[in-house]
Protein backbone atom coordinates (compact mmCIF):
# COMPACT_ATOMS: atom_id res chain seq x y z
CA UNK A 1 0.00 0.00 0.00
CA UNK A 2 3.07 2.35 0.44
CA UNK A 3 3.91 4.40 -2.53
CA UNK A 4 7.05 4.54 -4.12
CA UNK A 5 9.94 7.24 -5.04
CA UNK A 6 8.68 7.42 -8.31
CA UNK A 7 5.23 7.77 -7.70
CA UNK A 8 5.69 10.39 -5.05
CA UNK A 9 9.07 12.17 -5.85
CA UNK A 10 8.37 15.38 -3.35
CA UNK A 11 7.87 13.26 -0.30
CA UNK A 12 10.76 12.10 1.61
CA UNK A 13 11.93 8.37 1.99
CA UNK A 14 9.58 6.57 4.51
CA UNK A 15 11.00 7.05 7.91
CA UNK A 16 11.78 10.16 7.86
CA UNK A 17 11.24 12.67 10.68
CA UNK A 18 9.42 15.93 10.31
CA UNK A 19 7.02 18.51 11.48
CA UNK A 20 3.33 19.09 10.49
CA UNK A 21 3.07 22.52 10.56
CA UNK A 22 -0.13 24.16 11.10
CA UNK A 23 -0.83 27.78 10.98
CA UNK A 24 -3.63 29.84 11.26
CA UNK A 25 -5.94 32.08 8.52
CA UNK A 26 -3.21 35.19 8.97
CA UNK A 27 -0.29 33.24 8.61
CA UNK A 28 0.21 32.73 12.51
CA UNK A 29 1.54 29.84 13.67
CA UNK A 30 -0.25 26.98 15.25
CA UNK A 31 0.33 23.57 16.40
CA UNK A 32 3.32 21.44 15.17
CA UNK A 33 3.91 17.71 15.18
CA UNK A 34 6.90 15.86 15.53
CA UNK A 35 6.14 12.88 12.93
CA UNK A 36 7.56 10.23 10.84
CA UNK A 37 6.61 9.86 7.21
CA UNK A 38 5.19 6.45 6.88
CA UNK A 39 4.12 6.90 2.82
CA UNK A 40 1.30 6.76 0.50
CA UNK A 41 -1.80 5.08 -1.17
CA UNK A 42 -4.94 6.01 -2.66
CA UNK A 43 -6.35 7.93 0.12
CA UNK A 44 -3.00 10.62 0.37
CA UNK A 45 0.23 10.65 2.08
CA UNK A 46 0.44 9.38 5.63
CA UNK A 47 2.64 10.26 9.17
CA UNK A 48 2.67 8.89 12.09
CA UNK A 49 3.79 10.41 15.96
CA UNK A 50 4.68 7.82 18.47
CA UNK A 51 3.19 7.88 21.83
CA UNK A 52 5.32 10.65 24.34
CA UNK A 53 6.35 12.44 20.93
CA UNK A 54 5.37 16.44 21.13
CA UNK A 55 3.29 18.60 19.40
CA UNK A 56 3.27 22.10 20.30
CA UNK A 57 1.27 25.91 19.83
CA UNK A 58 1.86 29.04 21.06
CA UNK A 59 1.17 28.81 24.79
CA UNK A 60 1.17 25.02 25.03
CA UNK A 61 3.03 21.75 24.75
CA UNK A 62 1.49 18.15 24.84
CA UNK A 63 3.09 14.89 23.98
CA UNK A 64 1.00 12.16 22.56
CA UNK A 65 -0.57 9.85 24.98
CA UNK A 66 -0.52 7.10 22.32
CA UNK A 67 1.06 6.23 18.88
CA UNK A 68 -1.32 7.87 15.93
CA UNK A 69 -1.50 8.50 12.16
CA UNK A 70 -2.18 10.98 10.11
CA UNK A 71 -3.84 10.84 6.65
CA UNK A 72 -2.88 13.79 4.50
CA UNK A 73 -6.07 14.27 1.83
CA UNK A 74 -5.18 14.96 -1.86
CA UNK A 75 -7.91 17.62 -0.93
CA UNK A 76 -5.93 20.30 0.52
CA UNK A 77 -9.15 20.41 2.77
CA UNK A 78 -8.53 17.92 5.55
CA UNK A 79 -6.26 15.47 7.61
CA UNK A 80 -7.62 13.06 9.52
CA UNK A 81 -5.83 11.35 12.73
CA UNK A 82 -6.33 7.78 13.72
CA UNK A 83 -5.51 7.57 17.74
CA UNK A 84 -4.69 3.96 18.94
CA UNK A 85 -5.95 2.90 22.52
CA UNK A 86 -6.10 4.58 25.11
CA UNK A 87 -6.63 7.97 23.31
CA UNK A 88 -10.15 9.32 24.11
CA UNK A 89 -11.00 10.11 20.16
CA UNK A 90 -10.27 7.63 17.76
CA UNK A 91 -10.67 9.75 14.78
CA UNK A 92 -9.96 13.67 14.67
CA UNK A 93 -10.64 15.42 11.61
CA UNK A 94 -8.91 18.82 11.19
CA UNK A 95 -10.66 20.64 8.76
CA UNK A 96 -7.90 22.83 6.57
CA UNK A 97 -7.09 24.77 3.51
CA UNK A 98 -4.40 24.79 1.95
CA UNK A 99 -3.16 21.57 3.54
CA UNK A 100 -0.17 20.40 1.21
CA UNK A 101 3.63 19.44 1.61
CA UNK A 102 6.21 22.47 1.44
CA UNK A 103 9.80 21.89 1.56
CA UNK A 104 9.91 18.48 2.82
CA UNK A 105 7.35 18.90 5.41
CA UNK A 106 2.79 19.29 5.34
CA UNK A 107 1.72 22.37 6.27
CA UNK A 108 -2.13 23.43 6.49
CA UNK A 109 -4.39 26.47 7.81
CA UNK A 110 -6.19 24.89 10.31
CA UNK A 111 -9.71 26.07 10.06
CA UNK A 112 -11.04 25.54 13.38
CA UNK A 113 -13.98 22.70 12.46
CA UNK A 114 -13.09 19.40 13.37
CA UNK A 115 -14.39 16.06 12.95
CA UNK A 116 -14.13 13.48 16.02
CA UNK A 117 -15.39 10.00 17.04
CA UNK A 118 -14.65 9.21 20.98
CA UNK A 119 -14.04 6.13 22.33
CA UNK A 120 -15.86 7.26 25.26
CA UNK A 121 -19.81 6.82 24.01
CA UNK A 122 -19.90 10.35 23.08
CA UNK A 123 -19.70 9.31 19.46
CA UNK A 124 -19.38 10.78 16.58
CA UNK A 125 -19.69 15.21 15.86
CA UNK A 126 -18.78 18.45 14.35
CA UNK A 127 -16.65 20.13 17.12
CA UNK A 128 -15.78 23.79 17.91
CA UNK A 129 -18.33 25.42 15.76
CA UNK A 130 -18.39 28.29 18.10
CA UNK A 131 -14.15 29.00 17.45
CA UNK A 132 -15.60 28.46 13.31
CA UNK A 133 -18.08 31.05 13.58
CA UNK A 134 -15.85 33.53 15.50
CA UNK A 135 -13.24 32.88 13.25
CA UNK A 136 -14.69 33.10 10.37
CA UNK A 137 -15.52 36.60 11.06
CA UNK A 138 -12.43 37.66 12.76
CA UNK A 139 -10.07 36.45 9.55
CA UNK A 140 -12.67 37.23 7.07
CA UNK A 141 -12.68 34.15 5.40
CA UNK A 142 -14.06 34.23 1.98
CA UNK A 143 -17.79 33.15 1.80
CA UNK A 144 -16.88 30.59 -0.82
CA UNK A 145 -14.48 28.60 1.25
CA UNK A 146 -16.87 28.79 4.57
CA UNK A 147 -19.62 27.30 2.17
CA UNK A 148 -17.35 24.66 0.95
CA UNK A 149 -15.50 23.60 3.86
CA UNK A 150 -19.05 23.54 5.89
CA UNK A 151 -19.80 20.94 3.55
CA UNK A 152 -16.62 19.08 3.56
CA UNK A 153 -17.53 18.60 7.12
CA UNK A 154 -20.88 17.58 6.66
CA UNK A 155 -19.29 14.75 4.26
CA UNK A 156 -16.67 13.59 6.68
CA UNK A 157 -18.97 13.25 9.73
CA UNK A 158 -21.00 11.02 7.61
CA UNK A 159 -18.17 8.64 6.14
CA UNK A 160 -17.18 8.80 10.03
CA UNK A 161 -20.36 7.68 11.00
CA UNK A 162 -20.73 5.06 7.69
CA UNK A 163 -16.82 3.86 8.66
CA UNK A 164 -16.44 4.15 4.90
CA UNK A 165 -12.73 3.48 3.76
CA UNK A 166 -10.39 4.90 4.93
CA UNK A 167 -12.02 5.90 8.39
CA UNK A 168 -12.70 1.74 9.18
CA UNK A 169 -10.28 0.54 11.14
CA UNK A 170 -8.73 -1.74 8.98
CA UNK A 171 -7.05 1.33 7.12
CA UNK A 172 -5.52 2.70 10.86
CA UNK A 173 -4.36 -0.48 12.13
CA UNK A 174 -2.49 -1.08 8.54
CA UNK A 175 -0.60 2.37 9.23
CA UNK A 176 -0.34 1.88 12.54
CA UNK A 177 1.91 -0.96 11.53
CA UNK A 178 3.65 0.57 9.37
CA UNK A 179 4.35 3.19 12.33
CA UNK A 180 5.95 0.44 14.32
CA UNK A 181 8.07 -0.76 11.58
CA UNK A 182 9.53 2.51 10.43
CA UNK A 183 9.86 4.14 13.96
CA UNK A 184 10.38 1.60 16.70
CA UNK A 185 9.23 2.51 20.15
CA UNK A 186 11.98 2.96 22.49
CA UNK A 187 12.58 0.36 25.11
Amino acid sequence: MTADAATAPHRPAPGSRLVFRWRKWDGSPHWEHDCVFLGSDRWGDWVGQRSGWRSVRPGREVTADADNVTLIAPSGEWAATFNAAPATYAVYIDIGWDVRWQDGSPTGIDMDLDVVRARDGRGIWIDDRDEWSEHRVHYGYPLDIVTRLEQVALDLEREVTQEAVPFEAATAAHWLSELDRLAPASH
